[in-house]
């Protein structure tokens, strides 16, 4: 599994609930931008419309050598492709209020297709946030005083 785009924020703005794996549907040459590492996932979410998921607001670049005449948009919504279990199961609770459905990360999966880790999420308050930022500063810190002790050894 080879992770080609992450979405730190997500992690950072909101409580992970439940993870599912959905295919995208692209079109011309956004593979060869995926390989190429030119996607952004900061901001980008899921909507379910007419019992379809779709990925909004996610960036992926187009290359300098694709055709002047044929540029698909680059925050176009994406199709997902999950099965209609996951679609309702997704969509039930994403009405519960505060709940979300973000993207994780993108990814090429064992048989080279891209593959879209979403999450249910619920969204964090102020103090959650700042909870994680102490968490994260200690781990940091942990992290370095164990270095220095390797070091010293």
């Amino acid at each position: 599994m080879k992770i080609i785009a992450t979405n730190k924020k997500a992690t950072f703005d909101f409580f992970i609930l439940d993870k599912f794996e959905a295919g995208i549907a692209l079109q011309g040459s956004e593979v060869k931008a995926i390989r190429a590492g030119k996607v952004n996932l900061k901001d980008s979410f899921v909507k379910i419309v007419n019992g379809e998921a779709f990925l909004f607001q996610a960036h992926i670049a187009t290359l300098a050598t694709t055709n002047l005449h044929y540029k698909p948009d680059e925050k176009r919504p994406r199709k997902l492709l999950l099965h209609k279990k996951e679609i309702d199961k997704l969509f039930g609770k994403s009405q519960v209020a505060g709940m979300s459905i973000v993207a994780l990360k993108l990814y090429f999966n064992a048989r080279n297709k891209a593959k879209l880790e979403i999450a249910l999420a619920k969204g964090k308050n102020l103090h959650d946030k700042r909870e994680s930022l102490k968490e994260k500063i200690q781990k940091r810190e942990i992290a370095q005083s164990l270095k220095e002790m390797q070091k010293l050894r």
